[in-house]
């Protein structure tokens, strides 16, 4: 599994026009073993392509997710028309989506049952720089 060094940055995907970005949250249990595995089922090896192929259905243009140590970041970036709740809702009833969350579920500081909108918790923009 490989994982990119932050010192040398990320690069961005470049879009012919402005997106949207939202930016979440979520905390897995403290055990480096389950941190590895849960890394693992990420990978593009092993992520389940349903999956992939349901978050680019309801418009999510792209995705990404960092780690520290047990905290993950996740980056969402979308078109300007993109509706949040609905799309949340969509992906929720989509095929495997629920399966997948349960699988998932085993690493994560989440209630048993919850659907990704309400184990990742969305969060408020305080700083930019943009001009």
């Amino acid at each position: 599994m490989e994982i990119m060094n932050s010192k040398a940055g990320y690069r961005v995907k470049e879009y012919s026009g402005p997106v949207k970005r939202y930016c979440q949250t979520l905390d897995l249990k403290e055990d480096p073993e389950l941190i590895t595995e849960y890394m693992k089922r990420h990978s593009q090896a092993e992520v389940w392509p349903e999956i992939i192929a349901g978050i680019r259905e309801v418009g999510i243009l792209e995705m990404e997710i960092y780690i520290l140590e047990n905290r993950l970041f996740m980056i969402v970036e979308t078109p300007l028309d993109f509706e949040w709740d609905t799309a949340m809702e969509k992906l929720a009833g989509l095929p495997r989506q629920a399966e997948w969350e349960d699988y998932m579920s085993i690493f994560q500081v989440a209630s048993p049952g919850a659907t990704s909108a309400e184990k990742w918790r969305l969060m408020d923009r305080m700083f930019y720089l943009y001009e």
